[in-house]
């Protein structure tokens, strides 16, 4: 990128955030921080109302506008990409206010632009099928608008979910760190005050949420920090997946996450679900109380070591007879 190009991008990425740090900037650009000063005093020169603050970074004075900017071919290409995917796997709410969104992105564009455009949504579709089914959201559902309202506020929710181990459900108070997506779902990690601890929920299971007046009552660790945290022990941990039958679900209850549960999959009959455990003894041990209900996936010394268990089991029982 030349430096002209590179000073348009700077002016581009002061007005996307509140304040900048030079560090972003060069990171963003790969230059050094000396070359970020160069070019923010080559903005000043122009005219570009900039504010600046050691140790904080830099900001457009408010009231500043610049005309609409325009946008590039290949850069619209893949705000319409990202329609169809917000489209697929996030709640209606997200997915209208994306519309509306690109319909304003779309008024700036070019007569020739707009039409290549509309060729091309004609040409673009993320396939909906059985194996993997888009998230299960009510269309007049706008969960995850509203916790990232929370996060924003830093206000607790209330929420009511449907807990899938015991098919009830329960009101929870929580204090929201992120959500994130995996295996076809929308999770998210929030401090529960119900339970006192951090809890994973899966979004598509919330009925009713709110976002309240209360405060959060502590600091809480960015979601990137908490989910690398679960894994930073990872070589004491070992990977368990196991298939239990859904009926045998509800008896598992919360001993599930003093297991390390991470995940489950929910097939035709049976529920897969996905572990990393810190104890081989202990996780044996849980799994023997339902047992007959269940098949090991891996790893394979879990295996043999329940067979030992019962092995001695056996002979304890012989040994009384």
């Amino acid at each position: 990128m030349n430096r002209i190009n590179r000073i348009s991008a700077i002016l581009i990425q002061l007005q996307s955030k509140k304040i900048v740090k030079a560090q972003e900037i060069a990171d963003r650009f790969n230059i050094s921080l000396r070359t970020v000063y160069r070019d923010i005093s080559s903005l000043e020169e122009a005219g570009i109302p900039i504010y600046g603050e050691a140790g904080v970074g830099y900001s457009l004075v408010d009231g500043f506008k610049l005309p609409p900017v325009m946008f590039t071919r290949e850069e619209a290409i893949t705000f319409v990409t990202a329609e169809k995917l917000i489209e697929r796997f996030t709640d209606y709410q997200t997915f209208k206010n994306y519309q509306t969104g690109l319909t304003k992105l779309k008024a700036v564009l070019q007569s020739t632009e707009k039409d290549y455009l509309n060729q091309i949504d004609k040409h673009l579709i993320v396939q909906k099928n059985d194996i993997l089914p888009p998230p299960n959201f009510n269309q007049s559902n706008n969960v995850i608008q509203i916790i990232l309202e929370g996060i924003a506020q830093h206000k607790c929710i209330d929420i009511e979910y449907h807990a899938n181990y015991n098919l009830q459900f329960t009101t929870r108070t929580l204090e929201s760190v992120g959500i994130y997506f995996s295996s076809n779902h929308w999770y998210l990690i929030a401090f529960c005050h119900l339970r006192n601890e951090y809890r994973t929920f899966r979004v598509d299971r919330i009925q009713k949420i709110l976002v309240t007046a209360k405060n959060y009552t502590k600091d809480h660790p960015s979601l990137d920090n908490y989910l690398n945290s679960i894994l930073k022990d990872e070589k004491d941990l070992f990977e368990v997946i196991i298939e239990v039958e859904k009926n045998c679900i509800m008896y598992l209850g919360d001993q599930k996450f003093y297991n390390g549960f991470v995940k489950q999959i929910e097939k035709e009959e049976t529920v897969e679900m996905h572990f990393l455990s810190s104890s081989l003894e202990g996780f044996a041990r849980w799994y023997i109380m339902f047992a007959d209900r269940a098949k090991i996936i891996t790893p394979t010394r879990l295996e043999n070591r329940i067979q030992e268990i019962i092995t001695g089991i056996n002979k304890k029982l012989k040994s009384k007879i």
